[in-house]
């Protein structure tokens, strides 16, 4: 791919904390309609590079373009075309569903008739409206990250940026975000990050794999959870954890 076909383009990014380097070169694509998994283990540097391409912490080196804007040089524009779900969205306990939407809607300069419009698209497409007056202390952990997904998409985003998006669900909720993930895949460009295999085996195109701060493995998605299970393995700790992998399955 060239970089002129990335909606989302990462090119040597580098970030330190003090004297300790917590990211090193790292370099990828996401193009038009891509859904790519963001994969490492707990300290491999994968949250902060994560939340760096989301706008929401500085770097060192490098540059990160989202739909063609720089998100240092011109952060605003490049905001403007993501969607971003944390891994534990923040809500306000007592506001409604409905008044969640209505509030990020404001924020997104959202008024009248459009406000109206985005925010009952958004509840149709992420199955709230049967919660839209409830109060969200009181949905699901399955609700709940609906709802965040929701104010992602709220603005029909070209980008989304999802951080764990089914950490936590119930196997029901899990198979019904995966399946909304994948349909806006069809005509946005989605970086996802988690820890849960089977869920990139099942929702992305592409993998990209990070420890100890550096890219170790970038491949397409083939069928089988199997594959890229070995694939991680390989990448994260070498042949000989495939290895001890093969001999516990005899």
């Amino acid at each position: 791919m060239k970089p002129s076909d990335a909606v989302i383009c990462v090119r040597g990014l580098e970030k330190w904390y003090g004297d300790a380097q917590v990211l090193s070169d790292i370099s990828f694509d996401v193009g038009y309609g891509q859904i790519v998994g963001l994969l490492g283990p707990n300290g491999s540097g994968k949250s902060t590079a994560f939340r760096i391409i989301a706008g929401l912490l500085p770097f060192n080196r490098g540059r990160v373009t989202l739909g063609g804007f720089d998100v240092r040089a011109n952060r605003t524009e490049a905001v403007r075309r993501m969607g971003y779900m944390p891994e534990n969205p923040p809500f306000y306990p007592e506001l409604s569903v409905r008044g969640h939407l209505r509030f990020w809607a404001g924020l997104r300069d959202l008024r009248g008739r459009e406000l109206i419009r985005c925010v009952e698209d958004t509840m149709r497409a992420t199955g709230l409206r049967d919660k839209e007056d409830m109060a969200a202390r009181k949905l699901s952990k399955g609700y709940r990250q609906r709802l965040g997904l929701a104010q992602a998409i709220l603005h029909d985003p070209s980008v989304l940026i999802l951080d764990e998006p089914t950490a936590g669900l119930d196997p029901d909720h899990a198979v019904e975000t995966r399946e909304l993930i994948k349909s806006l895949g069809q005509s946005k460009t989605l970086l996802v990050s988690t820890h849960i295999l089977p869920d990139v085996a099942r929702m992305c195109d592409r993998v990209v794999i990070i420890n100890e701060g550096r890219i170790v493995a970038e491949d397409v998605i083939s069928d089988s959870i199997d594959s890229l299970e070995r694939l991680y393995l390989d990448a994260v700790h070498g042949e000989q954890a495939i290895r001890q992998r093969g001999n516990s399955d005899e």
